[in-house]
């Protein structure tokens, strides 16, 4: 008998070291960490480079006054669609999408390569084409060049696991996560993994949302088409509960088949 009860206090111990705390759920704690702003600054200064199954979203206007020209810039318009995909299915269907050779087919200029060139650069590359063939003077043409919504994937512990999709330039890795329903309490905030594309193929970056410091780090933006992974805690493949009243109640159950166990043993 005191051998299981030994065990049983082995056991509780272990499981009330389990249960979730404050630190492991509030994010962004000062925990005085030192850290390099500049490698923040390099990250944000680097334009985005187009990829593979990128939509982008081109609209072309004119100041002027020449009814021919107006004629010939509403080719380029794209046509509407109507339905109750509202915007994301619109730009897929609308949009300029890079095709595996890293070209888009835009009317009438034909394929135009935009893989690994960032908007601007593919903003002048249409200006160009339109007046090579076209136009004797672009000074009057507005070509506007974005991204169709930033893209990334998130799954894990989190309220929602899918493909996402938010209409903004800018979005940080809290509000990514935030509209995949946030990160459970069982899931490992300090230890949040970042699946990345770039030129020469993937790389998998770490965060740590717990800690303050996590906003002045590279990762803290994300970029489109990155997957965002979110471990569960170690404690929870331990069974432990998410608040001390489970941890509790999980222990009290326990002990009552050991001890149930025990006797029933000890009568036969």
């Amino acid at each position: 008998m005191n051998k299981i009860v030994v065990a049983i206090a082995i056991f509780f111990s272990v499981l009330c070291s389990s249960c979730i705390t404050n630190k492991d759920v509030v994010y962004l704690q000062d925990k005085g960490t030192i850290v390099d702003d500049s490698l923040q600054v390099l990250e944000l200064s680097k334009p985005y480079r187009l990829q593979i199954n990128d939509i982008l979203s081109i609209n072309i206007k004119s100041s002027s006054t020449d009814i021919e020209l107006k004629k010939l810039l509403e080719i380029f318009q794209p046509v509407e669609q109507t339905g109750s995909g509202g915007g994301a299915q619109n730009l897929y269907f609308n949009g300029f999408t890079v095709d595996l050779h890293g070209n888009i087919e835009f009317p009438i200029l034909g394929k135009i390569n935009v893989l690994g060139f960032t908007t601007n650069e593919i903003n002048g590359k249409v200006k160009q084409a339109l007046l090579d063939k076209y136009l004797k003077d672009v000074s009057k043409i507005f070509v506007t060049v974005k991204l169709a919504g930033l893209r990334y994937t998130v799954t894990g512990e989190t309220g929602g696991t899918g493909v996402y999709t938010l209409f903004q330039d800018r979005v940080n890795i809290i509000e990514a996560l935030a509209q995949a329903g946030d990160i459970k309490n069982t899931g490992d905030r300090k230890d949040i993994k970042i699946i990345r594309s770039y030129p020469g193929g993937q790389k998998i970056h770490s965060i740590d949302l717990t800690d303050i410091a996590a906003l002045k780090s590279p990762y803290y933006y994300i970029q489109p088409n990155d997957i965002i992974m979110v471990k569960p805690l170690k404690r929870k493949a331990l069974g432990g509960g998410e608040t001390a009243t489970q941890t509790l109640t999980t222990i009290a159950s326990l002990f009552a088949v050991v001890i149930s166990t025990y006797f029933l043993a000890k009568n036969l």
